[in-house]
């Protein structure tokens, strides 16, 4: 189990969830919330990946407030300070990569929401040498600016991700040169990796997580055991 701390990010303050072996040394990820906020299945998310050997950090960029409903959920995503929650993110790789020291190396994952994090933060930071994201795509140039590898997890019927979505998703990062794996999901939908909800699939959410796991293993090097 791990346990929550603060972060600093300029005059923002906000929570963070590590889990593992937060330490020199360790092989580190950063996870992003969905529009729920950092919510239990986000720490039992971050406790699974730290039982995998990596040093996991999840920072909460609603600085708070958590959803329980579609319809909470869509007023904070709504209502979200960008500019606050870009500096908390950057804050907590920047907090991770300092722990985790000059060799180490770090990946970034977003679920749904927290995709566009988890896509847009390699442009930014050097130190981050893959993405994983779950039912979550973004635009914009930050897909051509960065250039790590890419793992997406996406649902079959999505109506948040349609097809066309995902395959300009597909298709912008092969365009800039980026290495990435695409896998859909068949008979799932939006929130399929996530247990309370409806549209949760047991099988494909752990099979997603054993495609997760094994694609950091590959870039970030085999954590200590």
């Amino acid at each position: 189990m791990g346990k929550f701390d603060t972060i600093e990010a300029g005059d923002v303050t906000s929570r963070v969830y590590a889990a593992g072996h937060v330490g020199f040394g360790a092989s580190g990820v950063v996870v992003f919330h969905p529009w729920w906020g950092l919510n239990d299945d986000v720490v039992a998310y971050a406790d699974r990946l730290a039982a995998a050997g990596f040093a996991v950090v999840a920072p909460d960029l609603y600085r708070g407030p958590v959803a329980s409903t579609i319809e909470e959920a869509e007023r904070l995503s709504a209502s979200i300070d960008e500019a606050a929650a870009d500096g908390i993110a950057l804050a907590t790789i920047d907090g991770l990569a300092d722990r985790l020291g000059p060799a180490a190396r770090l990946a970034v994952l977003g679920f749904s929401m927290g995709g566009a994090w988890s896509m847009w933060s390699p442009a930014e930071r050097d130190r981050l040498v893959a993405s994983v994201v779950y039912y979550g795509s973004i635009e914009g140039p930050s897909l051509g600016r960065a250039s790590v590898p890419v793992l997406g997890h996406f649902a079959e019927t999505d109506p948040y991700e349609p097809d066309e979505a995902i395959a300009a998703f597909e298709d912008t990062l092969r365009s800039a040169g980026r290495d990435v794996v695409i896998h859909r999901y068949p008979r799932t939908g939006h929130w399929f990796a996530e247990p309370p909800r409806d549209a949760y699939r047991a099988a494909a959410a752990d099979r997603a997580f054993e495609r997760t796991v094994a694609f950091l293993d590959r870039h970030l090097g085999t954590p200590p055991g």
